[in-house]
């Protein structure tokens, strides 16, 4: 049910996701791959991956703590919105572009409509 509508929602081509896993918040972050250019002019295929790092959050709504893997740029993002509620809530769906953001999202917003 959400996987398909993740791909609607992506609209990009597929490649770009390919070797991220959909349990954690990324923001849209992909493996970028290029050449290694040395003064021998001899490139060779490289990749730069994206700064991972598993933390910690606190979710006031939810009244929990919830360990989650995110990039760097994300953390940066949720301390620039007030935490991590503020930040899957007024975030567009396209924009999280996770599996598990699109759940605690959905599951903010019920908890939300229920108190």
């Amino acid at each position: 049910m959400l996987g398909q509508n993740l791909t609607k929602l992506l609209r990009g081509p597929a490649t770009a996701f390919y070797r991220l896993r959909m349990d954690g918040l990324f923001g849209g972050v992909a493996i970028q791959h290029g050449n290694n250019k040395p003064k021998s002019l001899h490139k060779t295929r490289r990749i730069w991956l994206p700064n991972i790092q598993k933390v910690t959050v606190y979710s006031a709504i939810l009244d929990k703590k919830l360990k989650l893997r995110m990039t760097s740029r994300i953390l940066r993002t949720i301390d620039k919105k007030g935490g991590l509620d503020n930040y899957l809530l007024e975030t567009k769906d396209k924009n999280i572009a996770s599996q598990l953001g699109l759940e605690l999202k959905q599951t903010l917003q019920k908890t939300l409509q229920a108190k």
